[in-house]
């Protein structure tokens, strides 16, 4: 009887040590739903999020790839997401197009007087960014003398144009090619996703003459593209940040852990690291998961 008393003991209190394993959490916590936009470098931070929240002994379940912001920042709002990462002038310009600027840590404070409401918070930004840029062919861009965004109004006709679905409702894409005197919608218009493969595909293989993409991502140096000078500086400072929503900071046993693991991560994400990863997964055509592991170990982020 003695025996079977201290068997029970013994594995009650083995219970008990692998839920409190790593002191991060415990109880029936449950699980932390990250969410992402579908392009591939809000994948991978989100997976990056993921996975270094998994190691802290936290509960995940993961749901990248939602679509644009139109459709991802609902979803958080709404609490079918408790986490995202988000480019805070882009995210800022969703809500309030008049207050985005080219300081990030003001478009990060700003973001957040518009979600506390909400029951959002932002956490810290990173030192990198990657802001949209528009960008032609080497050729295209002797052709016409184009150096600036002003300098495609003269030939705006005579180009097709690579535009994402939602640049129709985005104001730092519509807003902006309108800012600049730009007929809205182009005439020859082509629609790709947003800082995404293909649309850098059709502008290499001459489906398209201009393309709406992300300053860091890979293509442009792979294909010698040339970046248009945003002349008007219609494009915020688009640092990113983990937003998550308060109900999931007020579920945890210990809030400032939590968001000590993410401002970490942020921490070491800067436009270099942003651009070698997006190297790695554009370019190499990795995996986002294995991208984001080997990066957090090689930064000593996973145990």
């Amino acid at each position: 009887m003695r025996t079977t008393r201290l068997l029970v003991v013994l594995v009650v209190t083995g219970l008990f040590l692998a839920a409190c394993e790593g002191g991060r959490r415990s109880g029936d916590q449950a699980e932390i739903r990250v969410g992402s936009d579908h392009f591939y470098e809000s994948r991978l931070i989100a997976e990056i999020y993921a996975q270094v929240l998994e190691d802290g002994g936290y509960p995940v379940e993961r749901f990248l790839g939602l679509g644009t912001r139109q459709e991802r920042a609902p979803a958080l709002e709404e609490g079918e997401v408790d986490l995202v990462p988000e480019y805070v002038g882009s995210g800022l310009g969703y809500y309030d197009t008049s207050q985005i600027s080219a300081d990030g840590e003001a478009n990060a404070e700003r973001l957040q007087a518009i979600l506390e409401p909400k029951e959002i918070t932002v956490l810290d930004i990173t030192p990198g960014e990657d802001t949209n840029t528009a960008v032609v062919r080497s050729e295209t861009a002797e052709q016409f003398g184009l150096e600036s965004i002003s300098d495609l109004v003269a030939v705006e006709d005579e180009l097709i144009w690579g535009l994402p679905p939602d640049c129709d409702d985005n104001p730092q894409c519509r807003g902006a090619l309108e800012l600049y005197g730009l007929e809205y919608p182009p005439t020859l218009r082509e629609s790709f996703d947003a800082c995404d493969v293909p649309m850098a595909e059709a502008l290499n293989g001459k489906a398209i003459d201009v393309a709406w993409l992300c300053a860091n991502q890979p293509a442009i140096a792979q294909y010698g593209f040339v970046q248009l000078t945003d002349d008007l500086g219609t494009q915020p400072a688009e640092n990113i940040a983990p937003l998550v929503r308060d109900e999931l900071l007020a579920s945890l046993d210990d809030e400032e852990d939590f968001i000590a693991l993410l401002n970490d991560v942020s921490s070491r994400l800067t436009t270099e690291e942003l651009s070698k990863l997006g190297v790695q997964v554009e370019v190499e055509g990795r995996d986002v998961q294995d991208v984001a592991t080997e990066w957090l170990t090689q930064q000593g982020l996973l145990g």
